[in-house]
């Protein structure tokens, strides 16, 4: 039943990234038990037609539901975008949270009518995600997306900190004329370099973690719908559709936890 507070939440992503999304969602409400599905056999879904990517969404949830999952996070910026809205229909009465809406609702709520620039991959910015997802919450705002596919390649590679990332992240900023008040992180690869972020930003200049954002619509929904799970094991399950040992050594960047390959359970959806 939905409304059995002991059931897990469920997490899914094309891949690692939304390990990062996991990693809040496990500080936030350490107390739940967690079940994540990395999609890797298809990854990226950013290159997909959009009827693919709500068909592959589809099925990681489907995959997710036989887990018994209270609460169903989508952790992927190309799926929130594309199939969200479908998967809430489908999916009802269960619970469906995208991290698209989270950042764009903490954006608007801390600076109204404000410039916000919003750091993606290409495929979040040729969707538009975040600037549909702003306009609708304050129609006054300005909104800028601006690729940074070569921030993905660091967050992967460990390349976090340092020179090499600031001054890559610095090549990326100074292409952009807007002069935001806030910075959105619109990957979830992205807040693994937000230090690197912060230290090419002005100090007046907020950076929403869209990780951060989308625990606390979590926290929020589940404390909304009696679904909060207290004195928890906070247990976590690892699916993945390929690639165990790349998860695991990728992986643990994201969740800031150590992985091998015994920890991903490979799963066909």
């Amino acid at each position: 039943m939905i409304d059995d507070p002991s059931r897990p939440i469920g997490v899914f992503d094309s891949g690692v990234g939304g390990l990062t999304v996991l990693k809040a969602l496990r500080t936030r409400l350490p107390d739940e038990d967690f079940v994540y599905l990395g999609d890797t056999a298809r990854l990226p879904y950013g290159t997909k037609s959009p009827a693919s990517v709500v068909r592959y969404a589809e099925q990681a949830t489907r995959r997710l539901l036989a887990e018994d999952v209270k609460l169903l996070v989508v952790a992927c910026n190309t799926a929130s975008a594309v199939a969200l809205e479908a998967l809430s229909r489908a999916m009802a009465p269960l619970p469906v949270v995208g991290v698209v809406e989270p950042g764009a609702l903490a954006a608007t709520s801390a600076r109204p009518e404000g410039s916000h620039l919003v750091l993606a991959t290409e495929a979040t910015v040729r969707l538009g995600a975040y600037r549909k997802a702003i306009a609708a919450l304050d129609p006054a705002a300005r909104v800028r997306e601006l690729a940074c596919e070569l921030l993905v390649a660091l967050a992967e590679e460990g390349w976090t900190g340092g020179e090499i990332a600031e001054s890559i992240v610095r090549r990326y900023l100074d292409t952009d004329a807007s002069h935001p008040d806030s910075v959105i992180l619109g990957c979830t690869h992205f807040p693994l370099l937000v230090d690197a972020i912060r230290a090419c930003l002005d100090p007046g200049v907020s950076v929403v973690d869209s990780a951060v954002t989308t625990a606390k619509v979590v926290a929020d929904t589940l404390d909304r719908q009696n679904l909060c799970r207290d004195n928890g094991t906070g247990q976590l399950r690892l699916l993945a559709t390929d690639g165990a040992k790349r998860f695991a050594r990728v992986g643990g960047r994201f969740l800031g936890a150590a992985l091998t390959a015994a920890d991903v359970e490979l799963v066909d959806i």
